[in-house]
């Protein structure tokens, strides 16, 4: 009797770190969703930005278009005085247009964490320097009718970050919340998702309002207007080229 239960025990020591591992691989797996939620394999967007201020607002109108993880380019569309500011993202190397002085500015790594277009999105915000699948490692939580996924930096990333937390609808698997948070373990800022809208057949939050907490009556409040995925883009897109163009 006691060898059938050591025998017993020992197989369900040889089963738990495969449950593990499953666990680890589904948590994964939201989080790759998480990560190309907006961008697909490819995407077209039309997007509005509002910065709001104690002191001042403005609102961006601008295009976006996404290449998998690696590409992206933004152009401002509206108001007259930005029209024809681009950010070009090619793998690692990020490019800044500005058709006033008709210059291109590469941005450095250690300005990836600089806000962009004096929004409370930074740079790598907007076209996501770093893959958080292959730079984070996650673990999943179920808390009521939602997922916490727990985003802890590998030993080789590089990052202000010292966590980031999601909060996913378990329904939807659709963010709801996203938090950051410093090496010291305090939540510094908050990335709200709101208003789920059907997007040429894809479901997605519309809306996205960044909420940085060190700062009284700041937020960017990003929506989307207009959004295609899985579309054919042209090879002359995310080049220095069309950085430069003038319209």
């Amino acid at each position: 009797m006691l060898k059938l239960f050591l025998s017993a025990l020992f197989s369900l020591f040889l089963i738990l770190p495969s449950y593990s591992c499953f666990a680890n691989n589904d948590a994964a797996e939201l989080l790759k969703k998480m990560d190309e939620l907006f961008r697909s394999k490819s995407s077209v967007s039309t997007m509005k930005m509002q910065i709001i201020t104690p002191n001042w607002q403005r609102t961006l109108e601008m295009q976006s278009w996404t290449l998998g993880m690696d590409d992206t380019f933004i152009r401002v569309l509206s108001p007259r005085k930005d029209r024809g500011v681009a950010t070009l993202k090619i793998d690692k190397e990020m490019w800044n247009y500005f058709p006033k002085i008709n210059k291109v500015i590469k941005v450095p790594p250690s300005m990836m964490m600089g806000s962009w277009m004096g929004s409370d999105f930074t740079n790598d915000d907007l076209v996501r320097e770093v893959s958080l699948v292959k730079e984070y490692e996650v673990s999943k939580q179920t808390e009521g009718e939602n997922y916490r996924l727990t985003l802890i930096p590998k030993k080789d990333t590089v990052t202000v970050w010292g966590k980031i937390e999601f909060i996913v609808n378990q329904q939807t698997l659709l963010p709801l919340e996203q938090s950051y948070f410093n090496e010291k373990g305090e939540k510094v800022r908050s990335m709200i998702f709101s208003d789920i809208r059907d997007f040429s057949g894809k479901k997605m939050p519309a809306i996205m309002t960044m909420i940085p907490l060190n700062k009284t009556g700041h937020k960017t409040v990003i929506e989307y207007v207009e959004a295609e995925f899985d579309v054919e883009l042209g090879d002359n897109i995310f080049t220095l080229r069309n950085l430069q163009k003038r319209f």
